[in-house]
This record gives C-alpha cells, sequence and structure tokens, in this order.
C-alpha cells in the first residue's frame, strides 16, 4: 500500500486528530475509565452502557473528505472515535491513540469458501449464502488442509511509521492483534463448511466425524494463535480495547509480562456459538462445549456468548467454562433464570437488549423501551450489569434515537438500581 498522502489532508488529519485528543481528555471521560476498570473487576456501581456503532454507520457517516487511501484510512478510524461520542454519548471512552493491524495472510482449510451475498432496499450487502464445499463429511474430509499464516512485519511497521509521521505527536499509534475478536467461533466454522442442516444431522448420523472436524477446526485455530505467541504479533487487551461482543477489556487483572512477551493467557477472548442454538442442551454438551473449552483455558479472561440464549446450557456445562468473566444475554435468553445464576458470582450480565427500539420505526417509544429496560434492571437486581445494544443496523432515519436510548436508560438506572 502507498502511504504517502497530500500536504493538505496531512494538515487536515492533524487538526481532526486534535480533536480526538481533546474529546480523550474531557473529565468524563477518566470517571468513564475508572467505571470501566471498577465495573469488571466486580466492583459495585452502576451498569454501563454502550451502543454499537458500527452496524448503523452507514446511517451517520459523514462523507470523507480526504482522497488518497492511507488518509482515508485514517480519517475514518478518527471519525468513528468522534461521532461515538457526539450521536451517542455512552459509555464508550474516546481513546487518545489509534490502532493498526498486522499484515497477515491467514487462510483457513486451504481453499477459499465462495460466498454469494444479497443486497436489501437500502443497497446493502446484508444477506448471504455459503457455498458449502462439504457435502458428505466422511467423504470429503479429506479435502481439508492445515490452516496457513504468514506475516509481513516489514510492511506492518511501514505502515506504522507512516502514520507516526502524520500525527504520532497528536494521538499515540499503536499495533493491535485482533484475533481473539471473532476468529474463535468454531461452530461457524463448521456451517461454513458444510452448512447448518448438514452439520446438525453429521452429530446424529456420523458423531465420530462430527467430532474429528471441531478437534481440526479448534486444533488449527490454536495452533495460528501459538503462532502468533510465539512470533511476538500479540498485544495487550486490557484497557480501551474491544473485548468480547461489544464489551470493553480494562482490567488490572490481567498485566503486561514483564519480559513485554504477550501471551494468550494475558489477554481477553470471545467465544460463542449462535449455530448450535438449534441442538439440544446434551447435545451442545458433547460435540460443541469440549472444543470451546479448548479455547477458553488458554486465556485469561472469556466473553462468552452474542446471538444465542445461554440459559439452557448453562446448567449443562457453560457455568463451568474456563475463565469467564462476561456472558452474553441476549434477547432470546431468559433473563431471570440468568440473573439468578450470576447473583454473587465474579462472571457480568452483559445484556443484548432487541435492536427494534432503535432500528424500527423513525420515532422512538418511550413507554415500551422504558419497560423493556425496567426488566432488565429487575432481573439483573443484584449482578454486575452491562447493556450493549449491537446489530441495530439502521436508525430509520432518526440518529437521535440513539443518544435518547442512552439517556432514557440512565434515567431508569438512577431511579431503579440499587
Amino acid at each position: 500500500m502507498n502511504y504517502k498522502i497530500e500536504k493538505w489532508e496531512r494538515e487536515y488529519l492533524r487538526d481532526y486528530a486534535k480533536k480526538q485528543l481533546e474529546i480523550s481528555k474531557l473529565p468524563v471521560m477518566q470517571e468513564r475509565i475508572k467505571r470501566w476498570y471498577d465495573h469488571n473487576e466486580n466492583k459495585k456501581g452502576k451498569p454501563m452502557i454502550i451502543i454499537e456503532l458500527a452496524s448503523f454507520r452507514d446511517d451517520v457517516r459523514i462523507p470523507l473528505k480526504t482522497q488518497s487511501d492511507f488518509a482515508r484510512n485514517i480519517e475514518s478510524a478518527i471519525q468513528n472515535n468522534i461521532q461515538v461520542h457526539e450521536l451517542l454519548d455512552d459509555d464508550e471512552v474516546c481513546p487518545d491513540f489509534l490502532t493498526f493491524g498486522w499484515d497477515i495472510e491467514y487462510k483457513e482449510f486451504g481453499f477459499d469458501i465462495p460466498v454469494v451475498k444479497s443486497k436489501d432496499s437500502f443497497g446493502r450487502e446484508i444477506g448471504f449464502e455459503y457455498q458449502y464445499p462439504i457435502k458428505d463429511l466422511e467423504t470429503d474430509f479429506e479435502i481439508l488442509k492445515p490452516f496457513t499464516y504468514t506475516v509481513n512485519k516489514e510492511n506492518s511497521f511501514n505502515r506504522i511509521e507512516a502514520a507516526r509521521d502524520i500525527l504520532g505527536d497528536i494521538l499515540k499509534v499503536e499495533m493491535e492483534s485482533g484475533f481473539h475478536r471473532w476468529g474463535n467461533m468454531i461452530s461457524l466454522k463448521a456451517v461454513q463448511l458444510m452448512s447448518m442442516e448438514r452439520w446438525m444431522i453429521a452429530m446424529i448420523e456420523t458423531p465420530e466425524m462430527s467430532h474429528k472436524l471441531m478437534d481440526y477446526i479448534t486444533s488449527n485455530m490454536l495452533s495460528y494463535q501459538h503462532w502468533l505467541e510465539e512470533n511476538g504479533l500479540l498485544t495487550m487487551n486490557n484497557g480501551n480495547y474491544y473485548a468480547g461482543a461489544g464489551s470493553r477489556g480494562f482490567t488490572h487483572e490481567l498485566k503486561m509480562p514483564e519480559d513485554g512477551k504477550v501471551r494468550l493467557k494475558d489477554m481477553w477472548v470471545n467465544v460463542n456459538s449462535q449455530e448450535s442454538t438449534g441442538i439440544s442442551p446434551s447435545m451442545y454438551e458433547e460435540f460443541v462445549y469440549p472444543y470451546i473449552e479448548r479455547i477458553a483455558k488458554e486465556y485469561g479472561m472469556v466473553y462468552y456468548g452474542c446471538c444465542e440464549a445461554v440459559h439452557p446450557i448453562w446448567d449443562v456445562c457453560l457455568k463451568n467454562l474456563s475463565n469467564m468473566r462476561k456472558v452474553s444475554i441476549s434477547p432470546w435468553c431468559d433473563e431471570q433464570f440468568m440473573g439468578e445464576r450470576l447473583r454473587g458470582t465474579n462472571i457480568i450480565y452483559s445484556r443484548k437488549p432487541s435492536p427494534h427500539f432503535l432500528g424500527v420505526g423513525y420515532d422512538f417509544d418511550d413507554d415500551e423501551y422504558s419497560k423493556y429496560m425496567l426488566n432488565t434492571l429487575k432481573a439483573a437486581k443484584g449482578c454486575n450489569l452491562e447493556i450493549i445494544f449491537r446489530d441495530v443496523y439502521t436508525l430509520s432515519g432518526n440518529p437521535a434515537k440513539a443518544k435518547r436510548a442512552v439517556r432514557l436508560l440512565r434515567e431508569l438506572i438512577d431511579k431503579y438500581w440499587e
């Protein structure tokens, strides 16, 4: 990639970076940092609130002014950090840094899986279908090859240095590893390879091959992560970094090793199995849980879950997952059940409200929203609670809904949370 930018782009980016820095230094940001540390370390406090901008970013995106690719990458990142504060004013902390990932060529299975996408009425490619390479697990398993991966450190460092040259005296510029965010989705990989229907049928008809597939996926993913560790490609995520499905990683319990070599056990990891919602708890315990446990025990702290309901599998096995600090309580989850199970533990109740209050229709229904969120506050009473709005996709032409949702929720918390 060409990292050269025009002089006017440089000046514009520096001014834009100064605006991000000013926001990051606001007293409210310092207060939020303390609250996040206390929250993640299970000290008593008010619930944390996040509205994840990513899924509806096209609704609020401001046209970029810069023209060169590298400048636009930087401008887009800064714009995101500023808009979170201006449009949402939730409990996210505006960072005083920008991050870039390593240039890693990572190939799973030995081949690419074709994807056919479809557009919605707004032209967004949200719908998709994999062109599954495995038709019969017993006969087709042999097409699977070991995962391969290489890193271009020279290009990675060149990009970092180019960014630092532009604005490194204003914002810190850091490298960030990202596989721990969404890379460990074992059952998703199985479905990508053979479809949901074939995967579920295989558990019944060819259980040994099903285990063989899950072991293949898990072993290769762990091999990759150990390679990251051995090659110094891991970065700490115990501060203002994405940790879990929308949450933040602030904690003093995970520490940088004295030798500066970050290990998996020094980090947060995000794991889930949304695709196994349609199987029984006992089948989950047999065919899915052991492989997620292999991932979880390698890391320091675990965020489990996304959109799946966790209450059917909690007592069966999930409550025993190694190093679990947060669990996702999705719109399809029994809130009361999980409140009873998490009360008195060090596992954080990470609530994912239904996105329809923000995503459906122009108007915002204050009364219905307040009733809905009050149910969460009652169910999670006595727990350590965070509330994360995800998968909104659109604000239906009314960006003000997001900030209103935060304000009303804070009012409910002030009135009803003990």
